[in-house]
Formats: structure tokens, C-alpha cells, sequence
């Protein structure tokens, strides 16, 4: 009797321990862990820590409460200049809502990467639509990344899914006409170059033109205004001059210089004798002022 008593007591705290551990929760900070109750979610536990549950009655799935990472496969997408260009990209998304996520996609994350990559896809190959293959491939990766998760909107809110980044891997052209692609952009490149340069030089020429001519105003304004003082400056040394030989002994004494000025010139080449007559007008003057 002892012996069963002793092996009932040792059943009976077994079966006590394992439904008390059956009803400990112990949920990690990188996840939510959903109470189920005969199948059907009862409540979602998104703090780290120790809960309980109902034993045997109640159970427990995991889901991942970190940022995910899922990589679009390849695809083909065309440009609205009906150019097929190769879109190689990835997103960021989470759980936001794990009960809408447990119950639209029976907490599958395979069957949320295949939503995820047909709305994504999608909203891709709808907005490269309506832009043009040389905007692609001028490298507007932030604008066609804001414009595809604009086009997304809230549409993932249905299944419990945020969407926290698209990114960009590779968007290239097709290996076949990428080179022509290519020549025809750096072709039109130079073209624009080619304006860019015949305008600025239609504008420089405009520039010298113009200060030419300013130039040469101001050389002309300022030989007249050379030529006036000139004159000015002429006009009264004959003014002063005139005045300085007024009266008739200075007039004399002019006349006298004047004279010698004359003799002076007369005087050329390496013969410096000069023989005047008596009559000679110069003569006349010396023979005056004996």
C-alpha cells in the first residue's frame, strides 16, 4: 500500500508539474506569440516576458517581430517609351499586426513573401511604366523608390504586413540593346552639350561686341575732350603771349627773338655761317637794334 501511495503521489506531481509548465509563455523580444484557443486566436502577447495560458486547452505560435528581409526575384518591366529594362531590387518589411497577419496568410511567412512579391511587382512595373527609360537610367533611385511605395499605399494593412523600404539592387537594360542604349544617350548628351557651348559663345561674342564699342566711345570722348584742352591750352598761351608783348618795347624784344629763331632754322647741316645782306629782313632787324 505504501508503494502505490508513494508512486500516486510521485504521478500526481508530475502531472502538476507538466501542467504548470504547459502553462508558462515565455515570449523573446524578436517575437509575438499568439494564444490559440480550440484553433481560433484568443489573444496575441507582444511584450517580452512570462506569461501564462490555459493548459491543454490553449496553445502557442511564434512569429517573428523583427525587420524582414525578402528579395524580389528578377523581372522584366517596361519604360512608357516601350523600352523592357531588368528590375533587380529587395524590401524592409515587419509584422505590424500579427492576428490580421495569423488569420489572411495562416501565419505563413513563405505565403507573405508571395503576396508581398506580387503587390510589389506590381506597383513596380506601374510606375516604371509611366516613367521613361532615360529617367531610369539617369539613377532617380530615391524618387522611383518613394513613387513604388506611394502606388503601395496601405494595401498590405489587409494582411497585417508594413512595408518599411523598397530598395533599388540593379534596374538595367537588357544585355542586347544596352550598348545601343547607350550611344544613343551620350549622342544626345553631346547634342545638348554642343548648344550649351554655341550659346555661350554667341553670348561672349555679344559681351565683346558690346564692350568694344563702349571702349571705343570712350577713347573718342576722351580725344575730343584732349583735343578741346589742347585748344584751351593753345588759346591762352597766345592770350598770355599776346598780352606779355602789348607795348612796343617788348614788341621789339619779340621781334627780336623771333628773329633769331628764324636764323636759327635757317642754319642747317654741318655749315653754321650765314651772310646776310643788308636788305635782308633779318638783317635789318640787327642793324635796327645796333
Amino acid at each position: 500500500m505504501k508503494a502505490v501511495k508513494k508512486i500516486a503521489l510521485i504521478v500526481v506531481v508530475l502531472a502538476a508539474l507538466i501542467t504548470g509548465l504547459s502553462s508558462i509563455v515565455v515570449t523573446q523580444e524578436n517575437e509575438y506569440s499568439l494564444i490559440r484557443q480550440f484553433g481560433k486566436i484568443d489573444h496575441v502577447v507582444a511584450q517580452a516576458g512570462i506569461s501564462f495560458k490555459v493548459p491543454f486547452i490553449q496553445s502557442v505560435d511564434k512569429l517573428p517581430k523583427q525587420v524582414l528581409l525578402y528579395d524580389l526575384p528578377s523581372s522584366d518591366v517596361i519604360t512608357s517609351d516601350k523600352k523592357t529594362m531588368i528590375c533587380d531590387s529587395y524590401i524592409l518589411w515587419k509584422i505590424a499586426d500579427p492576428q490580421k497577419f495569423a488569420q489572411t496568410l495562416n501565419s505563413s511567412i513563405t505565403n507573405a513573401e508571395g503576396r508581398l512579391d506580387v503587390i510589389v511587382y506590381n506597383s513596380t512595373k506601374n510606375v516604371i511604366s509611366s516613367t521613361t527609360q532615360d529617367d531610369v537610367i539617369s539613377g532617380r533611385d530615391g524618387e522611383l523608390s518613394a513613387a513604388i511605395l506611394a502606388n503601395i499605399g496601405n494595401s498590405l494593412d489587409q494582411y497585417g504586413i508594413a512595408l518599411l523600404s523598397f530598395e533599388t539592387k540593379k534596374l538595367d537594360l537588357p544585355g542586347d540593346n544596352k550598348a545601343a542604349v547607350y550611344e544613343r544617350m551620350i549622342s544626345e548628351r553631346d547634342n545638348i552639350a554642343a548648344t550649351y557651348t554655341a550659346e555661350g559663345s554667341s553670348e561672349a561674342q555679344i559681351i565683346r561686341n558690346t564692350t568694344d564699342k563702349e571702349v571705343t566711345v570712350l577713347l573718342s570722348e576722351a580725344d575730343k575732350e584732349a583735343a578741346i584742352l589742347v585748344s584751351e591750352g593753345e588759346a591762352e598761351y597766345m592770350r598770355i603771349l599776346s598780352e606779355a608783348y602789348n607795348d612796343e618795347s617788348r614788341q621789339e624784344f619779340y621781334s627780336f627773338v623771333r628773329s633769331l629763331d628764324a636764323l636759327k632754322n635757317s642754319m642747317t647741316g654741318g655749315n653754321k655761317t650765314v651772310i646776310l645782306s643788308p636788305d635782308s629782313p633779318i638783317a635789318q632787324i640787327f642793324y635796327g637794334n645796333r
